[in-house]
């Protein structure tokens, strides 16, 4: 053993007073040189603060990728540290044990230690006494005060042998040492046993990561101050690495417009490529860089989706081994993967170049594998990316995720993925979605041919191609779909025939193909009906619109309610949304955006339709509150392409229309493109109906009556009448004509109806009051069938009828008595408009002191002075204005609904509402309910 004491380094590094390792060769200094720090490196403090914390214990981890910022951020604590620190470059590792203690060794001389001649150095350049390394342990153990060493790049330590020595006198200096390993890869030490003992302190590559606040700092150092939506997308792409971060802010220093830089620069294409190839790919064995380009093309992967790609099979140890040495491959959980984003940007490049073509075939193959064991959207987004759009179109129809392009949280992502696909292939699948597409928008004309060749392809399905009426040949199927796929194919199928017969108003076709679909369930597996709820919803809600446009009001209602009354059973996003799942045979479910379950779309539509169908029941107050309901939802959606022109907002200008708001129902009616529930204009017969109804009954009101006949005579296409639609729009006929002194035309159009619509019965009565039949009035009155309680609309409007009919009799008592009954029942739901169409006579009545007070406050201005003025009191003040939420409530408690009940109607929990109510009492100065009923009256806000 050469034996050596310690002596000063002259400018080679070599020790004066003998040889520097066992080879005698001098030692090179600077592999002890602590690393100059660059002018732009920002200290981060939080980082320096858990340093902080090595002296605590024996040993000190920092562990990155490469460029994660360690080694600078070791190289500013021991800057900072008051004592010295003995700091080593193992870049000698490899050369053997004793080269390794050598240079060790000399890091301590040269930070002060002193070793006594008895330690020495070693003798070989591949081995080391035991003795050097007890004595060493000894010497360190009787020290007052600790010495930190640090060791950099201890990744290149794979002698298991110096490991083991290492770790020999780290636990017998006992706490005359503290080890601080920088590494790229787990260290070479039995970590368990420290963790477990709390005489480890680590910092990871999670830690190393830049936070937004620092990476603005960095920026800044460097001359660019980026607002915080701009920081965080460079943190998204960069997932905050050091060296990413430095090396795009050096890069877009020399750029004109260094932001747009930062937003668009292709990282193959920088220095950052050029590091992440030399210091990442290239140290990889040929079989480990085949993997690396192969999987660039995946968001995600497991080891078996890598070696479908590979042909191979050893994925699993290679991913393991890369994420143990950090190199840039993350463990998502649950055996799942993925790249670091930019290195999977570098290496997507590299494939490109290196092997032409191959990257359609790995989109091809990762399709194959996740059409079989993964997530249905990373198979489509697969088979969209390798343009085999008979794969994804098959995917798409065999998951039974037809009705996802119809409506939900992925209607539109994938309406446009499959925006690319052209006129070929021709499959079943591919025309299903096809026609899905082009009736999602209410494109009857593109999306019924797509729909009848499906139909004809899957009813009897075969291998020979089929001779389609325009001369076209479909392609035959390259294999036989799985029995279970077929059964989708024709469920799915039946699905777009029912939303097809609601769009054409074929309330019959409907009907057949909803029991077709009902059939067809029983043929598909449950495991695919649990995992799409939305084709059920979507079943009754196109069912639902189909009974409505025939007037089958109880049928529709019940319907609509179950896809309503599901919906609020709905489990939430976050038992939904899970982390990674381990893949199975059984292919899972992609998350849905968070808090929209996949119904949730088509319950608001359902909700809009229950709305309708109340508004047409004479309801306005609950019309109101389920059409506010279904826009208060879709407020949280996605811009949306399920079939509809607004109905929500139809209804809210209808009621605005009875209360004679005209102003809000005209700005309802011109609501802007991006309204919460405006979408593009389809051939919906309800939606075209109610549009063009109440679009009559506005203009009735404001006097055009002209332009009310024209907009109620307008042409609504559908194969079969709608009764409902028809009725309303001689209503609104018959009000022109009474308007303009045409009695009679009024009383045949609405005596020639069938049916028996109660508010036709009721304007035909008042028709014939107006031409001088009151026995013919009172017997259209009779005619109405108390068959359930009527709504307050049509309740106001027959006792108005009925009062003037009295009137005409002569019997002024139940006059009064029935225009004060209208008062008190149009009340509650601010019914404005039948008074405002009743005959003069009604005026002079109002005013009389019997029948003001209930007048007054919302159908007249206020009451009158002792000379005949009018005289609006002023209510006292509000302590604060009411929430919309708090308005809901008290309407509902106005109409003596509980507390249970209007959290029922208002889908809320009983809990909410009891806030609701406190808030409004504080706000209203009341503590009852009746007070707070009263002194919202008083103040108008009832």
């Amino acid at each position: 053993m050469v034996v050596t004491t310690m002596g000063v380094p002259d400018e080679t590094g070599a020790d004066p007073y003998g040889p520097a390792d066992p080879c005698g060769d001098p030692f090179l200094r600077t592999r002890f040189a602590i690393p100059t720090l660059p002018v732009t490196y920002l200290r981060r403090d939080r980082l320096l603060g858990h340093l902080d914390l090595a002296p605590a214990a024996p040993l000190t981890v920092v562990g990155g990728a490469a460029g994660a910022g360690k080694t600078l951020l070791v190289a500013d604590w021991a800057a900072t540290r008051r004592t010295p620190v003995a700091w080593l470059t193992a870049q000698m590792a490899d050369k053997g044990r004793g080269t390794f203690w050598a240079y060790l060794l000399q890091a301590l001389r040269l930070a002060g230690v002193t070793l006594s001649a008895e330690v020495g150095l070693p003798a070989e350049a591949g081995r080391v006494d035991d003795a050097l390394l007890t004595r060493l342990a000894a010497e360190l153990s009787a020290r007052k005060a600790p010495v930190t060493a640090v060791i950099d790049e201890y990744d290149r330590v794979t002698d298991p042998e110096i490991a083991d020595q290492l770790e020999f006198v780290l636990r017998h200096a006992d706490t005359g040492v503290r080890l601080v390993l920088v590494t790229r890869t787990e260290p070479l030490l039995p970590l368990h046993r420290y963790r477990a003992a709390g005489a480890v302190t680590e910092i990871r590559n999670d830690e190393l990561a830049f936070t937004p606040e620092e990476a603005g700092d960095l920026l800044a150092l460097h001359g660019m101050r980026l607002p915080p939506d701009e920081i965080g997308a460079l943190l998204a792409r960069t997932r905050g690495w050091a060296a990413g971060l430095r090396l795009s802010a050096l890069a877009a220093q020399g750029e004109r417009d260094p932001r747009s830089y930062l937003k668009e620069f292709e990282a193959d294409r920088t220095t950052i490529g050029d590091y992440l190839i030399a210091e990442v790919l290239r140290r990889q064995r040929a079989e480990t860089q085949d993997l690396l380009l192969r999987i660039s093309v995946l968001d995600r992967f497991c080891p078996a989706l890598a070696d479908a790609l590979t042909g191979r099979a050893d994925a699993e140890l290679i991913l393991t081994a890369l994420h143990r040495e950090n190199a840039f491959v993350e463990d998502l959980g649950h055996s799942w993967f993925r790249l670091h984003p930019l290195f999977r940007e570098i290496l997507r490049a590299h494939l490109r170049a290196r092997h032409p073509g191959l990257e359609t075939e790995l989109h091809r193959r990762a399709a194959s594998w996740l059409r079989r064991h993964g997530p249905l959207v990373e198979t489509l987004e697969h088979a969209a990316a390798a343009g085999d759009w008979a794969a994804a179109a098959g995917a798409l129809v065999g998951d039974l995720a037809l009705g996802e392009l119809l409506a939900g949280p992925r209607a539109e992502p994938l309406a446009a993925l499959f925006a690319a696909m052209g006129p070929e292939p021709r499959t079943p699948a591919t025309d299903l979605v096809r026609a899905a597409r082009a009736l999602s928008l209410g494109d009857l004309d593109r999306g019924l041919p797509h729909l009848e060749r499906a139909t004809r392809e899957l009813e009897g399905a075969t291998n020979r191609p089929t001779q389609e009426p325009n001369g076209l040949a479909s392609e035959p199927r390259q294999e036989q779909p799985e029995p279970a796929e077929t059964a989708a194919a024709r469920l799915g199928c039946a699905l777009l025939h029912v939303l097809a017969a609601r769009l054409t108003g074929s309330p019959a076709r409907a009907e057949a193909a909803a029991r077709r679909a009902e059939e067809l369930k029983q043929e598909v597996p449950g495991r695919l009906l649990d995992r799409h709820p939305e084709l059920t919803a979507l079943l009754r809600a196109h069912l639902g619109a189909a009974r409505l446009w025939a007037g089958r009001f109880t049928e529709a209602r019940a319907v609509l309610t179950a896809v309503t009354d599901h919906g609020r059973t709905t489990p939430t996003a976050s038992a939904q949304v899970r982390a990674p799942e381990p893949v199975s045979p059984v292919r899972t479910r992609a998350p849905v955006a968070p808090g929209r379950p996949s119904t949730a779309q088509v319950r608001e539509e359902c909700l809009a339709h229950l709305a309708l169908l109340d508004h047409l029941d004479g309801r306005p107050g609950r019309a109101e509150r389920k059409a506010l309901a279904a826009l208060a939802a879709a407020d949280h959606t996605d811009p949306s392409t399920f079939p509809g022109v607004g109905p929500a907002t139809l209804v809210l200008a209808a009621v605005a229309t009875d209360r004679d708001e005209l102003d809000r129902a005209e700005a309802l009616l011109d609501a802007p493109p991006d309204a919460a529930d405006a979408r593009p204009p389809v051939r919906d017969p309800v939606a075209q109906a109610l549009h063009a109804l109440v679009t009559a009954r506005l203009l009735l009101a404001r006097g055009d009556t002209e332009g009310a006949l024209e907009a109620a005579d307008r042409t609504v296409v559908a194969e079969e009448p709608s009764p409902w639609a028809e009725a309303h729009a001689a209503l609104v006929a018959a009000g022109a004509h009474l308007a303009d002194g045409r009695p009679e035309l009024a009383v045949k159009l609405l005596t020639e109806l069938p049916g028996e619509d109660p508010l036709c019965l009721v304007g035909a009565a008042q028709a014939e009051l107006a031409a001088g039949r009151p026995a013919h009035a009172l017997d259209l009155l009779d005619r109405i069938r108390p068959q359930h309680t009527p709504g307050p609309l049509i309740a106001v409007r027959s006792a108005l009828v009925e009062a003037e009919l009295a009137g005409v009799e002569g019997d002024r008592e139940a006059r009064r008595r029935l225009v004060a009954q209208a008062l008190r029942e149009a009340r509650r739901d601010r019914l404005r408009r039948p008074f405002k169409e009743t005959g003069p006579w009604l005026r002079p009545l109002l005013a009389t002191p019997a029948l003001r007070p209930l007048a007054e406050g919302w159908l007249l201005p206020g009451a009158c002075s002792p000379d005949g003025t009018a005289a609006v009191p002023e209510p006292p003040p509000m302590i604060e204005e009411l929430s919309g939420r708090e308005r809901d409530v008290l309407v509902r408690l106005a109409e003596m609904m509980s507390t249970e009940e209007i959290a029922a109607d208002l889908f809320v929990s009983v809990n909410t509402v009891k806030t609701h109510l406190k808030s409004a009492y504080r706000k209203l100065g009341v503590n009852r309910r009746h007070d707070a009923v009263h002194r919202a009256r008083e103040l108008g806000l009832l």
